[in-house]
C-alpha cells in the first residue's frame, strides 16, 4: 500500500438552490469544507467536513486548524490502510467531530481505491446495494408553501418527505396541508430540530395522530441533552420517535436504548467523527432493537456520498435522509453519489467514486501540507 503524501483543506463557495430552514438556522448558501489525501502514486481520497457555529461547533477555520495540526501529524506518511489509523484520528484531537470525520473519510477513501474496490464493500467485506433511498427535506414554512413545495417534490419522484417544525409555525396546519397536497400514499416524517418542551411535542404528535395525518416518525422533538423529556414523549405517543442531536458516539446511543428514550437514531458523519464510530453506533443500536437511518448535514456530494456508503454498508432496505446534495446548485466534485428522485446511485467506481475537482470549482486552499520525507531537494 502507498502512504499518504500530501494533506489539503479545500473551502468551495456553493449556493443553494432554494434557503435551508430550520428551527435553529436559515441559510441560502454553504461553504463545502473539503479534506484532500493525496498517497505517493497520485491517487487523491476526499472527505467533507460540515461545519456549523449552530450545529456542529466548528467553521472552515477551525478545520483547518485541527487538520494542519494533530490531524496531519497523525495521517501524513502513513499508509491509508493502516488498522489503527482510524483510533488515532480520533484519540488526535478533543471535539472537532467534522473534522476528524473528513480526514477519515478521506483516508479510508483512498485505501478502498488503493484496494480496488466500492468504500461499502470495504466497510463490510460483503456486496453492498448500489442504490438507495432519500427522503427530501421541506424547510420550515407556512402551510400553504410547505403545500406547494410538497407536490413538486413528489412529482420530481420523491415518496418520502421529512418536514421541518419550528416553534413559530403551526406544524399541525403544515402536515394538514401537506397531507392533503400529496395524498395518503408519500410517507412524511416531522423533524423538529429540538424546537419543543416535552408537553408541547405530546401535544402535536397525539393531534396529528388523531387527524390520522400518518407520520412515520417525528425526529428529535425536544432538546438534546434533555433525555427525560425524550424518554417521556417516546412513551406518551404512539408515533415513532427518532434521535438526533441526542446522539453523537455508540455510547450515546446505549444511553437512549437503555432508558427506552427513542425507537430509532439518526446516524451523521459529522457527529460520530468517522465512519469507525459511526458504523459501531449503528452495531449498537441494531443489537438494541433501534433502528438506524443515516443521515447528512447541509453538505455536498462529498459528504452525501460517504454517508451513502455507509448506509449501503448497515441498513440498505431503510429510507434514509441525503437530500443535502441536492440543495447545492453545483457539486465541487466530478463523481460521487448520483440521485435521480429519490435514488441515490453509489455507481461502479472505487472508494468513493469522486474522481477530481469538479472544472469549476474555484476552491479557496486553506491548509496545502506534504510529508517532509516526499519534498524533494
Amino acid at each position: 500500500m502507498s502512504a499518504v503524501e500530501r494533506i489539503r483543506v479545500l473551502r468551495v463557495p456553493s449556493p443553494l438552490v432554494r434557503p435551508f430552514v430550520t428551527a435553529v438556522r436559515r441559510t441560502d448558501r454553504l461553504d463545502v469544507v473539503l479534506v484532500e489525501v493525496t498517497d505517493v502514486d497520485g491517487r487523491r481520497g476526499y472527505g467533507e467536513a460540515a461545519t456549523s457555529w449552530r450545529v456542529t461547533g466548528e467553521s472552515a477555520q477551525s478545520v483547518a486548524a485541527a487538520v494542519a495540526g494533530p490531524l496531519a501529524e497523525v495521517v501524513l506518511g502513513r499508509d491509508a490502510d493502516d488498522s489503527g489509523i482510524a483510533v488515532d484520528i480520533a484519540r488526535a484531537v478533543w471535539g472537532n467531530a467534522a473534522a476528524r470525520s473528513a480526514v477519515e473519510c478521506a483516508v479510508a477513501d483512498l485505501a478502498a481505491q488503493q484496494r480496488g474496490i466500492p468504500l461499502a464493500l470495504d466497510l463490510t467485506s460483503a456486496p453492498s446495494p448500489v442504490r438507495l433511498r432519500t427522503d427530501m427535506t421541506l424547510s420550515a414554512g407556512e402551510p400553504s408553501a410547505l403545500a406547494a413545495v410538497s407536490e413538486e417534490h413528489v412529482t420530481a419522484g420523491f415518496g418520502c418527505l421529512k418536514i421541518k417544525a419550528s416553534a413559530v409555525h403551526d406544524t399541525i396546519a403544515g402536515l394538514r396541508a401537506v397531507r392533503a397536497a400529496v395524498g395518503p400514499d408519500i410517507t412524511l416524517r416531522v423533524d423538529a430540530n429540538q424546537a419543543w418542551d416535552a408537553e408541547t411535542a405530546i401535544r402535536v404528535i397525539r393531534t396529528a395522530e388523531d387527524d390520522g395525518v400518518g407520520l412515520e416518525l417525528v425526529e428529535q422533538p425536544v432538546a438534546a441533552h434533555d433525555l427525560d423529556a425524550l424518554v417521556a414523549v417516546t412513551a406518551a405517543v404512539g408515533t415513532p420517535i427518532m434521535a438526533d442531536e441526542s446522539v453523537r458516539t455508540a455510547h450515546d446511543v446505549r444511553r437512549i436504548a437503555e432508558r427506552g428514550a427513542a425507537d430509532l437514531v439518526n446516524l451523521k458523519l459529522a457527529k460520530t467523527g468517522g465512519l469507525a464510530e459511526a458504523f459501531a453506533a449503528a452495531e449498537v443500536a441494531r443489537t438494541a432493537g433501534l433502528g438506524v437511518v443515516i443521515g447528512c448535514m447541509m453538505e455536498s456530494h462529498v459528504g452525501v456520498t460517504a454517508a451513502a456508503h455507509l448506509a449501503a454498508a448497515v441498513a440498505p432496505e431503510v429510507v434514509h435522509d441525503l437530500d443535502a446534495a441536492l440543495w447545492l446548485r453545483n457539486s465541487p466534485v466530478a463523481g460521487g453519489v448520483a440521485l435521480s428522485g429519490d435514488m441515490l446511485e453509489l455507481g461502479p467506481g472505487i472508494g468513493l467514486g469522486i474522481t477530481a475537482l469538479a472544472s469549476d470549482a474555484r476552491p479557496d486552499t486553506l491548509v496545502d501540507l506534504v510529508h517532509r520525507s516526499q519534498v524533494r531537494a
